[in-house]
């Protein structure tokens, strides 16, 4: 149920953006256990300046072609789990396209199960829901 947010400047390439959102549904089906049929994507491409980052921060450049990756998910991975993620995005991103390492950004976002609704306005994942 995650639902992932690419932000990514519109000088990538649509082919790369593609690949970027191949590789973080698979990171995710990989290292998070989501089911492969369970992918809910928005790519947001921007104009040069729409995207702010800082030039280096903790000790890491970055270029103009900075990829932000939001994952909205359900609590209860563990740390391991999520720096299993984080390295499988950005070492495919990387090892994929001409986008380095150190430009692909992640943040995840832990929701409660019942914050969600895949539609027909039902919380299909609350646990009064999966309880039934």
């Amino acid at each position: 149920m995650p639902l992932v947010r690419i932000h990514l400047p519109e000088a990538i390439s649509p082919p790369f953006s593609t690949v970027i959102s191949d590789v973080v549904h698979q990171a995710l089906v990989d290292s998070f256990n989501v089911p492969p049929d369970d992918r809910f994507q928005v790519i947001t491409r921007h104009a040069e300046g729409d995207i702010v980052c800082a030039e280096e921060f903790l000790g890491i450049r970055h270029s103009a072609r900075v990829v932000f990756v939001q994952i909205v998910c359900a609590p209860g991975r563990t740390v391991d789990m999520k720096q299993a993620l984080y390295a499988r995005i950005v070492g495919q991103v990387a090892a994929r396209t001409s986008i380095s390492a150190c430009d692909v950004i992640i943040n995840l976002v832990e929701s409660s199960r019942e914050n969600w609704s895949f539609g027909n306005g039902l919380a299909q994942m609350a646990p009064s829901a999966i309880d039934r």
